[in-house]
């Protein structure tokens, strides 16, 4: 593909993301899918400037709207030329003449510039005194959730979420040493070292096919943040517990907590959508996990659950919620998400902690996590389940010591996590 043509591809996604707000990398892997003739440099290109552009959004709209253009009041198509000429303006340093060539209107490539976007070649800004929210490149609505987070390391905390994230492998201890998937991967050449945090962590910087290799085939190593894997090292997991996880989706924990187990005992993972139990069955088998079963409940008020009281001896609640500590790698859902989100999802996290409390055993452990960085959704419902649950008492599970395990992209380099662990007295 020509500059133009990719360029083309990009103001086609956003405006088809902008349109029917499915999950961004969904909305990619459709369009290349229909679209065979783009091969793999071209689809490469392409999705380094849709990512780019989200993850620089907010200083996209500003310098816009700084020349009368609000890409806020325009359909899907003209938002997206905006911001696609203000990125490469303003990001890529692209030469004033060569916007002419590339939208010239010609066959594959975008339509002529009109009087009104040419606003936007004019002096590049001295980037001073901006708002937080053009610094932090997030919506400003936003700005007194993040202030309450990161209080005044919000403007460090927040770009560090420009940055593309690294691969971060769990080593299966069902099928190997950490050790020996280490040098395993190494003898093919990928840049592979040891995780910070994690006893079972690997990480390999920059985009590499992981699963190409036939470690990951095999089974030996899954994707894995190292922040999910300190989530699962805090539940104390033994051969021989039985173990729920509450919230499973596509099984990333509930692996983990099976090589704990090392295939003693059981892990009971629940999940209302039978597609992600599916995948979870298919990942399991790869990692040769057998203590595991799969259970499709209706929700919180499924009867099964119901008839589980003090059954075991650890439950881990990994909650639906924001998903803001992901920012990194999905860009796109600060955009998405409203003020109302939040509220709904603070009483679905309330309500799955008090099912989760009924479920465990006397002196068995309750984790409540979730990937997202606001407060409301963290430390105020945990402080509601302390004060609605006598019975159980927290139990500080921070890095530091401090009560919470809390991570982010510029304390940790990992997503960005919340956790609290409690004991049932």
């Amino acid at each position: 593909m020509k500059d133009a043509a990719r360029l083309e591809s990009v103001i086609e996604i956003l405006t088809l993301h902008a349109n029917d707000k499915k999950p961004l990398d969904q909305v990619c892997h459709e369009y290349f899918k229909t679209r065979r003739y783009i091969g793999a440099k071209d689809r490469q290109t392409v999705s380094a400037y849709i990512y780019g552009i989200m993850r620089h959004r907010a200083s996209c709209d500003w310098w816009a709207m700084e020349r009368g253009l609000s890409p806020l009041l325009m359909g899907p198509f003209r938002a997206s030329r905006i911001r696609v000429l203000a990125y490469l303006w303003l990001f890529e340093k692209m030469q004033r003449d060569k916007f002419g060539i590339l939208f010239s209107g010609e066959k594959y490539a975008p339509e002529k510039l009109t009087d009104a976007e040419c606003s936007i070649f004019e002096k590049l800004p001295i980037l001073d005194n901006l708002s937080p929210w053009v610094e932090g490149e997030f919506p400003e609505w936003l700005f007194p959730f993040l202030k309450r987070r990161f209080g005044d390391t919000l403007t460090i905390e927040m770009q560090a979420f420009l940055h593309q994230a690294p691969l971060d492998l769990r080593v299966n201890t069902l099928k190997g040493t950490r050790e020996e998937a280490l040098e395993h991967l190494k003898k093919t050449g990928l840049p592979v070292n040891l995780t910070k945090h994690s006893p079972w962590g690997l990480r390999i910087e920059g985009r590499e096919n992981i699963t190409q290799t036939k470690a990951f085939q095999e089974g030996m190593v899954e994707v894995q943040d190292e922040g999910s894997q300190l989530v699962v090292n805090l539940m104390d997991a033994h051969p021989g517990q039985s173990i729920l996880d509450l919230c499973a989706g596509a099984g990333g924990k509930t692996l983990a907590l099976a090589a704990l187990l090392q295939n003693k005992g059981r892990v009971i993972a629940t999940d209302t959508a039978a597609w992600r139990l599916k995948r979870t069955k298919e990942r399991l088998k790869r990692a040769g996990a057998f203590n595991v079963e799969l259970r499709e409940i209706t929700g919180i008020h499924d009867k099964w659950l119901k008839r589980q009281k003090d059954r075991f001896d650890s439950v881990l609640v990994d909650a639906p919620c924001s998903g803001s500590g992901t920012w990194r790698r999905n860009p796109d859902q600060k955009w998405n998400i409203t003020a109302n989100d939040i509220s709904e999802l603070v009483e679905l996290q309330k309500s799955l902690l008090a099912v989760a409390a009924r479920l465990v055993k006397r002196e068995g452990y309750l984790v409540y996590a979730t990937c997202s960085l606001f407060c409301e959704e963290n430390e105020d419902v945990t402080k509601s389940f302390l004060e609605n649950n006598p019975q159980f008492r927290l139990v500080p599970c921070g890095l530091d010591g401090h009560d919470f395990l809390s991570l982010s992209p510029h304390q940790n380099n990992t997503d960005g996590f919340f956790a609290a662990k409690f004991v049932r007295a």
